[in-house]
């Protein structure tokens, strides 16, 4: 199917109901990282487990801008990268391999977020990586771990090196590349995204006005003792308000 606009299309009859709140929430993200200024045209991933035991995900048609994205076209793959459920569309190789190591590797990776926003990927690229300079630096500082660039990710041994350097942490810093968050729903992972990627601005912003001035390590683990209590418990909060937004715009992403 042409990717030359979105297809705006009905629920199928034979998506329970579990996948597809799972399709909208999945959709939803795709729309909050357009309306948020984070999306790379068609490029960089978001994907979702589909319930059940068949270890099926859900991620974005290739070709497809992301304020497009809706719903009924996001493409149900397997782990080997194969289409299940044929809807016209491709995916994205690269896309395959990053979120397919994770998902395989990971049972709590309900949601894998990846972007290539200008704040994260400039962090990336410094040989410091994040540093707990602010309040929201200090909140993900000890969640964060590294991946060395290897080049676009198209080679699937690439994975096993993933899920290595992931260890047990739910979010990444892939060098030279973009950033990256897991969480056990969709709402979840937005939810540590936005705070990554706001550290990341944040750090960016201060490295820029001079010398930057650190906290005592008391502060920053008192932080991070507060981060690991409750960073994702706000994301039940934070994620209705976002929907109301989006459906303020555009409800579409929900068909």
């Amino acid at each position: 199917m042409s990717a030359k606009a979105a297809t705006v299309g009905k629920r199928p009859q034979n998506i329970s109901d579990e996948e597809w709140q799972v399709r909208v929430d999945l959709a939803a993200a795709y729309r909050l990282v357009a309306h948020f200024g984070w999306d790379d045209l068609i490029f960089t991933h978001l994907s979702a487990r589909v319930p059940g035991g068949d270890h099926h995900f859900l991620i974005n048609p290739y070709g497809l801008m992301f304020h497009e994205i809706t719903a009924s076209s996001l493409v149900k793959i397997d782990q080997e990268g194969t289409i299940v459920e044929d809807n016209g569309y491709s995916v994205n190789p690269a896309g395959f391999t990053i979120h397919s190591a994770i998902h395989m590797a990971r049972e709590d990776a309900g949601c894998v977020m990846h972007l290539h926003n200008h704040a994260g990927t400039a962090v990336s690229a410094q040989k410091c990586g994040l540093l707990p300079i602010t309040q929201t630096g200090m909140l993900v500082y000890n969640r964060i771990a590294y991946h060395e660039y290897e080049g676009v990710a198209l080679n699937l041994d690439e994975r096993e090196r993933i899920v290595r350097d992931m260890g047990d942490k739910d979010i990444m810093i892939l060098r030279n590349h973009g950033t990256l968050t897991i969480g056990k729903s969709v709402p979840e992972a937005f939810t540590l995204m936005y705070f990554l990627e706001n550290a990341c601005e944040k750090q960016i912003r201060a490295q820029a006005a001079g010398e930057l001035y650190f906290p005592p390590q008391e502060a920053i683990d008192t932080t991070r003792e507060q981060s690991e209590a409750g960073l994702t418990q706000v994301a039940p909060l934070i994620w209705p308000g976002l929907i109301r937004t989006l459906d303020a715009k555009d409800p579409t992403y929900k068909t």
